[in-house]
């Protein structure tokens, strides 16, 4: 069992394998580093072969559904510009949020979830991901490493803990924005240019070593595609001015930005019970994909389309979206308590600023050595004092 020794560095070495700082077990004696008695094909043969199917036509009324409705919030701002300053706060969350939305839909169409046609998918995605600057198969390609490599602290690619070593070479500056809140909460178009510390490449450079050389021409049309967005952005605050853009789209932008690093973050951090990262041989595709964890967004959930709803849709990205909560309803049995049950939100998910702050505050780095490590605490990042 991974118990925690009381200075909270190394726990045990069980069977030769080194399991280092702060592996925690519950209150009935469940261990989440202990290698889980099911498989993925369990897993699998448990979910409703229903849940499987893609419709295309399904997937296209989302997209019209999310389309009218930043429409409707532009048309809206234009016609109340000139009446009331009150109506900008309202229209940036509303619609930065609508464009997380956005941003999830050409998610789908990067695993291939919204239809079973891979041209739809990109063309779909590219206009969804460009439209929001997001270069689609740069992103998608990256995407795909973070799923096939999930929880394994030097392969992974989304919010990837920092080994110690690569943590102390880091400079104060590049500390404190990565780990002092609002910063981290805007960093996603950074790390699409130079990725996370530690790691190097860009997702809009075809030679970047993200990508394989028969892979080269997708990133080219992906940056492409980003470019004229741009090109028009720059054309629209000609043409309607800079500020009312900077209203309609640029602050909005930010909000989605916001969006995505604190969903994206939570569904892999923030968990009450400190939870493993792996790398060698403890790692499993399984393994770490059960690191994953389920959020409840109360309101928010139909809107960004129930992407809280996300161990299953890690282990499975095929899965539509629109099938995710039926699909983990049938794999909980099997999961067990591998499966950690998302925390009941209100209307708005306030109760994650705290799963959130106090992860980005205490989650720093971890060991270099042990094939079942958990983030450890800089004190000197938090203030306190060593003993």
């Amino acid at each position: 069992m991974a118990i925690p020794s009381a200075n909270g560095r190394k726990i045990q070495e069980d069977e030769g394998v080194a399991i280092v700082n702060g592996g925690e077990e519950d209150d009935m004696g469940f261990d989440p580093s202990a290698p889980p008695p099911f498989r993925v094909a369990e897993i699998r043969a448990a979910i409703p072969k229903h849940c499987w199917v893609k419709n295309s036509w399904r997937s296209l009324a989302y997209v019209l559904r999310d389309i009218l409705v930043i429409s409707s919030l532009v048309a809206l701002a234009v016609y109340l510009k000139n009446f009331t300053w009150v109506f900008w706060p309202l229209y940036w969350v509303a619609q930065g949020t609508m464009f997380w939305a956005l941003f999830v839909l050409g998610h789908d169409c990067g695993h291939g979830s919204f239809s079973n046609s891979s041209t739809l998918n990109n063309i779909v995605g590219h206009f969804l991901h460009s439209s929001i600057l997001v270069p689609y198969h740069g992103w998608r390609i990256s995407h795909r490493t973070h799923h096939q490599n999930h929880g394994h602290v030097e392969n992974d690619e989304s919010w990837v803990p920092i080994p110690e070593k690569t943590y102390k070479g880091l400079d104060a500056k590049t500390k404190f924005f990565r780990f002092k809140i609002p910063f981290p909460m805007f960093a996603y178009p950074l790390y699409l240019m130079k990725r996370s510390p530690g790691k190097s490449g860009s997702h809009f450079n075809p030679y970047s070593e993200l990508f394989s050389p028969d892979e080269r021409h997708y990133i080219v049309t992906s940056t492409i595609c980003w470019g004229v967005m741009v090109v028009l952005l720059v054309y629209l605050a000609n043409l309607v001015g800079p500020l009312l853009l900077f209203n309609l789209y640029g602050v909005p932008y930010f909000i989605f930005i916001a969006w995505l690093d604190i969903v994206t973050y939570l569904h892999h951090h923030g968990y009450e019970q400190k939870l493993p990262w792996y790398r060698g041989k403890e790692w499993s595709y399984l393994r770490g994909g059960l690191t994953t964890v389920d959020r409840d967004y109360g309101l928010l959930n139909n809107i960004h389309h129930d992407i809280g709803t996300h161990v299953i849709h890690h282990l499975f990205p095929q899965i539509p979206h629109y099938h995710l909560i039926e699909a983990t309803k049938a794999a909980k049995p099997v999961l067990g308590k591998y499966y950690r049950e998302p925390k009941k939100s209100g209307l708005i998910p306030v109760h994650l600023i705290n799963n959130l702050t106090r992860s980005i505050r205490q989650d720093h780095f971890v060991s270099d050595v042990g094939d079942i490590v958990y983030y450890q605490t800089d004190d000197d990042m938090i203030g306190k004092k060593r003993q």
